[in-house]
């Protein structure tokens, strides 16, 4: 029997075109966690069908190189198949002529304003258990991945009473807040505090987490450096798989031998 000629099939259009772009990625035309070209655009990119780049998106997905969530597009993963963490700046800095500076944040939705009482984490950290405060509700949205932060602001209404411009518009950026205070004779100093714990359904939900954890919460809070009187406290909740948070940490002066021996005999 003569032997069967190889027949070799061509592969499709869909596998093409996600071949040249799977050759794209790993060449680093499309570094990890940048998002792809739209649907429209591929398809205008390679003069094909809508079925056929929705294939070629699929094929890309089944590779484990991208990642398509609704209503933020196809994202590149990186190694291991893993979305990269949004790196969320927490630096505050002054300007020399005294302004503050703060790294620039995308609202999501409008902020929103209210009274509340404080409790919790804020309430021990501002020492103003079951006082009132002005809480101010941000949305915050990375607009590469599309992933959501939430932001709060508590303004105590005992700050709000020694600084009445703070009360008037709570909603201000949170560098003209620190402004604010600084022009009223504070001297600022901050300090962050994080944890993590399990979202509550309501976060997960406004967040868009796919699963239930964990959730980093950062609390900073800002006080008067001469009297260590904190002065108002913000907390930002962000889900860990796909943030992680950054602080520069300048050096401090390291206590001297002298001072810490005198620590030691009076604790003995």
């Amino acid at each position: 029997m003569a032997a069967r000629d190889h027949i070799e099939r061509r592969p499709t259009m869909a596998m093409q075109v996600a071949q040249r772009v799977a050759d794209d990625i790993r060449e680093g035309h499309y570094p990890t966690g940048s998002k792809l070209p739209s649907e429209a655009q591929m398809e205008r990119m390679f003069q094909i069908g809508k079925a056929t780049v929705r294939a070629a998106m699929a094929e890309l997905q089944r590779m484990g190189l991208t990642q398509t969530q609704q209503g933020k597009g196809t994202i590149v993963l990186g190694p291991g198949g893993r979305v990269p963490p949004v790196g969320v700046d927490r630096s505050i800095q002054r300007t020399t002529k005294g302004s503050w500076v703060l790294p620039e944040a995308t609202e999501a939705e409008p902020p929103a304003v209210c009274r509340t009482t404080l409790d919790g984490p804020p309430a021990s950290f501002l020492d103003q258990q079951d006082h009132d405060a002005i809480s101010v509700d941000r949305m915050l949205r990375d607009t590469e991945t599309g992933t959501r932060m939430a932001h709060r602001t508590f303004i105590p209404l005992a700050t709000a009473a020694e600084v009445p411009s703070l009360a008037e518009k709570p909603d201000a950026p949170l560098s003209d807040l620190y402004q604010q205070l600084a022009d009223a004779g504070h001297a600022l100093e901050a300090a962050e505090h994080v944890t993590a714990r399990i979202p509550f359904p309501d976060e997960q939900t406004a967040l868009g987490m796919r699963d239930a954890g964990p959730l980093l919460v950062s609390y900073r809070v800002i006080s008067d450096a001469k009297s260590g009187r904190p002065l108002l406290c913000e907390e930002l909740r962000a889900p860990a798989a796909t943030c992680r948070l950054t602080f520069p940490l300048p050096p401090t002066k390291a206590p001297t031998k002298r001072a810490t021996t005198r620590r030691r005999a009076a604790s003995e």
